[in-house]
């Protein structure tokens, strides 16, 4: 499967609201850092990031790294209880990038726009075929989980049926970027799929706190781990946060999950019935990034980013995709 970036809630959409950025010109950056005390001495970097804006520079002392979020999507208070997580894992030693809290407060307002600041840091991406690294990203999450579990998400939505299957089903069939001699057998699979899914995705243990998009991509490589991009953190099951780590055939993936359980366990107990929910977990993944590309495609940032999506090629491949997980749902889960 291909790797997706990170996706928002498409549930929480206001389709009224300017998704395009246009506001956002450096002008209104600099302005929004001068706001809050801060004057790059140079310029700004855009940084690659399709939900938010984002932009690397530098002060008199040292790199930073500025988000500006996209507007409609998270309230004022899912952002704070992402901030407030995120600098809870990092009270805890848990080498995360948290927002700096400036002037008293980790989430600043400029003008129309919300935006934070982080130290920037570098790293390599994370290798999902390196077990000695799979080991240390087993014990990272456990570490990570220990400290989730303490207390739930009280505005941010849990991963659910409704939020990443039903809504996106309903907006991709209002989407006009399927070709029309496509839309027949592409519903014909989707729907079977969205059913079975739902159907399977039954947690028999208490939701925590998650990351919640934790592939290879959010994991900076340096002397160790480090997790950036808490943008899609909710509630959820632990595997949640596993499972976009494993690649290669079933028994590859076994051998990976194995490794990270077992870190895992070092530090927070792991249910192993829960690997049942790594099928329908990818199913849902699958399902809500069509929806969010459909949603997102005001932007004139993701017709240049995507440009097959509006291909009829991309779509006879989801068809295809859509089959191969049915069929997957139908498999036995992995057992460790």
């Amino acid at each position: 499967m291909n790797r997706m970036p990170s996706t928002t809630d498409v549930s929480t959409l206001d389709t009224s609201v300017d998704f395009s950025f246009s506001h956002l010109n450096p002008d209104v950056i600099l302005d929004a850092l001068e706001s809050i005390d801060i004057l790059p001495i140079t310029g700004l970097l855009a940084l690659n990031s399709y939900e938010n804006r984002v932009y690397q520079f530098a002060d008199d002392t040292q790199r930073y790294v500025v988000k500006f979020y996209r507007a409609g999507r998270w309230t004022d208070a899912q952002i704070q209880e992402e901030h407030d997580f995120a600098l809870e894992l990092a009270d805890n030693e848990i080498p995360l990038v948290a927002p700096l809290i400036i002037n008293g407060n980790s989430l600043h307002h400029y003008e129309n726009t919300r935006f934070a600041v982080f130290k920037s840091v570098g790293g390599r991406e994370f290798e999902v075929d390196n077990l000695d690294q799979l080991e240390w990203m087993g014990r990272f999450i456990g570490r990570m989980h220990r400290v989730a579990q303490a207390k739930p998400f009280i505005h941010r939505a849990p991963l659910n049926a409704q939020t990443h299957l039903y809504t996106p089903m309903a907006q991709l069939k209002q989407s006009r970027l399927i070709p029309e001699y496509l839309l027949k057998p592409f519903f014909a699979i989707l729907e079977p799929v969205v059913s079975a899914t739902a159907e399977l995705y039954q947690p028999s243990h208490s939701l925590i706190r998650l990351h919640g998009d934790c592939h290879p991509g959010n994991i900076l490589w340096r002397d160790g781990p480090s997790f950036v991009d808490l943008d899609d953190c909710r509630m959820g099951p632990a595997i949640q946060d596993l499972w976009m780590m494993l690649s290669g055939d079933r028994q590859q993936q076994f051998i990976q999950l194995d490794t990270l359980v077992e870190a895992y366990d070092e530090f927070h107990s792991f249910a192993p019935e829960q690997t049942r929910l790594i099928e329908p977990l990818r199913a849902m993944r699958m399902v809500h990034y069509m929806a969010w590309l459909s949603e997102r495609w005001q932007d004139p940032a993701f017709p240049q980013a995507f440009p097959w999506f509006a291909d009829g090629k991309y779509w006879e491949g989801q068809i295809l995709a859509l089959k191969e997980q049915m069929a997957a749902l139908d498999e036995a889960p992995i057992k460790l």
